[in-house]
């Protein structure tokens, strides 16, 4: 069964640290395109940030960059999701999802949505 297990939510002040992860199991995610979208309070699902682990390429949004890096480790099949100068802006539930295709910041074109991991970031 392909899952996708998000974790690394909680509560942290303006400024501070937070480290996502998303770990896949079901299938091994070379060459997938791993991504990251959020959702907060009232707002449409968004992309934050993608890796393409066919060639690393990366992406991501223009509210983050510079910020939040991605990564992964693919004999843990696991992509994770630095981010760093947090802003209460950027509270929300966030979700990493998976396609066998290149990065979309569209999130239909993905076909496997781990469940979601929220964390706070108070000011």
């Amino acid at each position: 069964e392909v899952q996708l297990q998000a974790s690394g939510g909680g509560l942290v002040q303006a400024g501070g640290s937070l480290r996502l992860s998303c770990a896949a199991s079901g299938f091994a995610f070379d060459g997938y395109a791993i991504a990251w979208f959020r959702q907060a309070p009232g707002k449409e699902r968004e992309g934050v940030s993608c890796l393409d682990t066919s060639d690393g390429t990366t992406w991501y949004a223009d509210p983050v960059k510079g910020r939040f890096t991605i990564s992964s480790d693919n004999a843990e099949n696991t992509v994770y999701l630095q981010m760093n100068s947090l802003k209460p802006d950027d509270t929300a539930v966030y979700y990493c999802a998976a396609v066998i295709a290149t990065c979309s910041v569209v999130a239909g074109v993905y076909d496997y949505w781990g469940q979601g991991t929220k964390f706070t970031v108070s000011s």
